[in-house]
């Protein structure tokens, strides 16, 4: 095989994948970072300091219409990430919040 006959081979091969939908070749859903979504948040007014994890939530989960678990600090969110939309957020009820107070004896 000749070096332009590689080349030719080469470039095919990468126009190919290149031209390939998405998933395709993805063993699994994309992933996005925590600090992605953390600045999503931003741009649209939400706090959200310190990003410490983003988790998707598989089943409310759609295909293009993934849907993030994000934690910062203090604060967690549900977060719809819509392609050229703006994201769904729904601001998650504190931990403490949740806590029953504790009783006290006598």
């Amino acid at each position: 095989m000749t070096h332009a006959s590689r080349l030719i081979l080469a470039t095919c091969a990468s126009s190919l994948i290149l031209l390939a939908p998405d998933g395709v070749f993805a063993a699994g859903p994309k992933e996005v970072s925590k600090d992605i979504i953390a600045v999503q948040l931003r741009k649209q007014g939400f706090a959200c300091e310190n990003p410490v994890s983003a988790k998707r939530d598989p089943d409310a989960s759609k295909p293009d219409e993934e849907v993030w678990l994000l934690t910062c600090e203090g604060v967690a969110y549900r977060v719809q990430l819509i392609p050229d939309q703006a994201a769904k957020v729904e601001k998650l009820p504190d931990d403490t919040d949740q806590k029953q107070p504790e009783q006290q004896s006598p």
